[in-house]
């Protein structure tokens, strides 16, 4: 029989993403909705080490579905790593009679409740937030549109001083390990080449390619670069180019931190309303120790073993359509 849920406790962790607020204020008004009492646990992991879990009413998350970064604030605890720590968290969660717990954020933070989940008998449900969109078992990852809007605003300013100069832009852009924010960026911006993990393009290709664009007379060209790229980061790239080919007067620029900023975007608010609004209808149905998505618009539940571990590989044909309309 699975347990009655009275008390639950929501808390973001790892990076912050936009739209973790709207994620935390669908958490907080659907569990009111059904009489639960909701604590907000401050700074991720650390802070139900510490106890730091405060009450949370519907208007603790009013006009907050707008702002980036995250009111509970996050961090990364290396305590939680050691089960003393995991033991001092879960004391602090039964201080407060919290029967589930809803966690916001990406790989890392869901291995910690998959572990702490198994040792000390707590639901968790997971709700996708970072900006990566590396998650396996969702199609979208909370913060990954504002990230990407906000790479291609910025490659958008950069293509007017590039046309004005006759450059060769390297922008660099986050996403750990996968492409998806390159890919997205590169497409929406009409980059004339994106270099990503999961498609090895050499830099000799990258030469023969950019060698095509002057001999048809390209006056500039930008290539989107993630930072998990096998050849380096972008400097390092740009580098082993200008020594084959100088054709253009090369630069860098790495965008950085800017792409987890800002104000969400709608499909961003959307989503973190939905995966939030269902990660409580998870815990009252008895779930646990599974990521809340949605593939094909429809609601999923994935196990933290897979979400973690299985890959989430780019879609092929966007490659491949990103490399011909580059042309």
């Amino acid at each position: 029989m699975s347990k009655v849920i009275k008390r639950i406790a929501v808390f973001t962790s790892g990076g912050d993403a936009p739209g973790m607020n709207a994620a935390v204020r669908a958490v907080v008004r659907t569990a009111t909705y059904h009489d639960l009492h909701v604590y907000g646990i401050y700074r991720g992991y650390e802070g139900m080490i510490e106890g730091d879990l405060r009450r949370l009413e519907p208007r603790n998350v009013g006009n907050i579905i707008h702002r980036g970064g995250t009111i509970l604030k996050t961090a990364r605890s290396q305590r939680f790593r050691e089960a003393a720590g995991r033991k001092q968290a879960f004391e602090s969660l039964q201080a407060f009679d919290i029967d589930g717990c809803i966690a916001i954020g990406g790989d890392g933070t869901f291995t910690g409740a998959s572990v702490f989940s198994k040792e000390h008998d707590i639901p968790f449900i997971g709700v996708p937030g970072t900006i990566d969109n590396d998650l396996y078992g969702t199609d979208y990852t909370i913060g990954f549109d504002t990230a990407i809007n906000t790479a291609v605003e910025a490659v958008d300013k950069i293509r007017d001083t590039a046309d004005s100069h006759n450059r060769l832009f390297f922008v660099e852009v986050m996403g750990r390990n996968s492409g998806y924010i390159a890919l997205h960026t590169g497409i929406g911006s009409g980059a004339g080449c994106v270099l990503i993990p999961e498609n090895d393009m050499g830099i000799d290709q990258l030469i023969d390619i950019l060698k095509k664009g002057a001999k048809r007379k390209k006056l500039f060209s930008v290539v989107i670069v993630a930072e998990g790229s096998p050849h380096g980061g972008a400097g390092e790239i740009a580098a082993k180019v200008q020594e084959q080919f100088d054709f253009y007067d090369t630069k860098v620029t790495i965008i950085g931190h800017l792409q987890r900023g800002g104000s969400p975007t709608c499909l961003d608010r959307v989503l973190a309303s939905r995966l939030g609004y269902h990660a409580v209808e998870a815990l009252i149905a008895g779930r646990s120790s599974e990521m809340v998505g949605i593939i094909n618009d429809k609601v999923t539940y994935t196990p933290f073993e897979e979400a973690i571990a299985k890959s989430k590989p780019v879609n092929d044909d966007l490659v491949k359509m990103a490399e011909i309309l580059a042309i």
